[in-house]
């Protein structure tokens, strides 16, 4: 999120509007505040199984925040087709995976488990089908011996940084090309 926020600065053709959490105490509510941009918490855990209701106040504050476009950094919530649906070709997620591989949760584990040789992680347009939308962009690093799902995770964050930020300002000017970067 941060990187995403410091990102549209200048000539960028998106300015942030809202920063918003599931979660009270997330950091990045604090970060957001301190770089002038507005907050909002909508908690799930106020609304149980309620899926329908959390998703009503969502829309709400993003409503009021006037916001056209939605970037997913670290919001760990699956939302419903119905949610999707209205933000259709205007939310984007950033997922740490080169998909289609290993979407959903573990994902640096999951890689080195399989063996595989590379990793990274992947810009999508987000869908009613979870990590399943159009790929925008996707960075990639070799996976080495000693590597952790920890350690491979501390690595590819950097790459998360890069290509986000980098998606994003395409995006927003109506360039939907994918990015690929080594």
């Amino acid at each position: 999120m941060v990187a995403l926020a410091q990102s549209m600065q200048g000539d960028h053709p998106a300015q942030p509007v809202l920063v918003l959490s599931n979660r009270p105490g997330a950091g990045g509510l604090a970060k957001a505040a301190a770089m002038g941009i507005d907050t909002a918490v909508v908690d799930h855990t106020r609304f149980g199984n309620d899926r329908a209701a959390f998703e009503v106040e969502l829309q709400a504050a993003l409503d009021r925040s006037g916001a056209d476009l939605i970037c997913l950094a670290g919001f760990m919530r699956v939302l419903t087709a119905g949610f999707v649906s209205h933000w259709t070709g205007r939310m984007l997620n950033i997922h740490p995976s080169l998909l289609p591989k290993y979407r959903g949760l573990h994902t640096h584990a999951r890689a080195i488990a399989a063996g595989d040789a590379e990793h990274g992680c992947t810009v999508h347009e987000v869908t009613p089908e979870l990590d399943d939308g159009p790929i925008l962009g996707q960075a990639r690093l070799s996976i080495v011996p000693d590597d952790t799902p920890d350690s491979l995770a501390a690595r590819v964050l950097p790459l998360e940084h890069q290509l986000y930020p980098a998606v994003l300002r395409r995006f927003a000017q109506g360039d939907r090309s994918p990015i690929f970067l080594p």
